[in-house]
């Protein structure tokens, strides 16, 4: 049996937009509800979103990767928190060039050219952390496996191999949904 291999590249991008996808819905969701005290809780984003977190959290797993020996948390959380910034202006420089930036801080106080703003520092400080201690650290620990050990398929059906488990009768499985139950031995 083959060793568990790590995630692909872009099966971590994936779960990464997948992330921001989810945490930019829920963020506005919020800030509606803050705002204008809006019980629906709208939340809403752009396609754009998923594109743009997965490429920037997968930029900032390699700076987390190259600084996590050498620099304390607070200042790679302040290193990710510039990137995002940079990463935010210039995706946004370029849908705009398009008519496509899907967001515009130009009511906010500062906000520079309406693509970021500093009223999102902290926010973005947070969500850094969270994802350094929380999405990039337990994502890299993920692994792709064959299957379980103790199963073998023998025409079609599934085969317990394990020593022991011969004498389990199917009745006590019957919690199990249907196509689960010819799952044990």
């Amino acid at each position: 049996m083959e060793a568990p291999v790590p995630l692909t590249v872009l099966s971590r991008w994936y779960l990464y937009a997948i992330h921001g996808y989810f945490c930019e819905v829920m963020f506005t969701a919020a800030w509606e509800f803050v705002v204008n005290c809006n019980w629906k809780f709208p939340g809403v984003t752009s396609v754009w979103a998923l594109f743009i977190y997965g490429t920037c959290i997968l930029i900032v797993e390699q700076m987390y990767l190259k600084l996590r020996g050498h620099c304390p948390v607070l200042l790679r959380c302040i290193i990710y928190t510039l990137w995002t910034y940079l990463w935010e202006f210039g995706t946004g420089l370029l849908l705009r060039q398009f008519n496509a930036c899907p967001w515009d801080y130009s009511e906010f106080r500062y906000n520079f050219k309406g693509l970021i703003t500093a009223e999102y520092a902290v926010p973005w400080f947070c969500a850094s952390f969270i994802v350094e201690r929380f999405v990039i650290s337990k994502t890299l620990r993920l692994r792709f496996h064959e299957g379980p050990e103790d199963v073998t398929s023998k025409g079609g059906r599934l085969k317990c191999t394990q020593p022991g488990f011969e004498s389990i009768q199917r009745n006590q499985f019957s919690y199990f949904p249907v196509f689960l139950q010819h799952v044990p031995c």
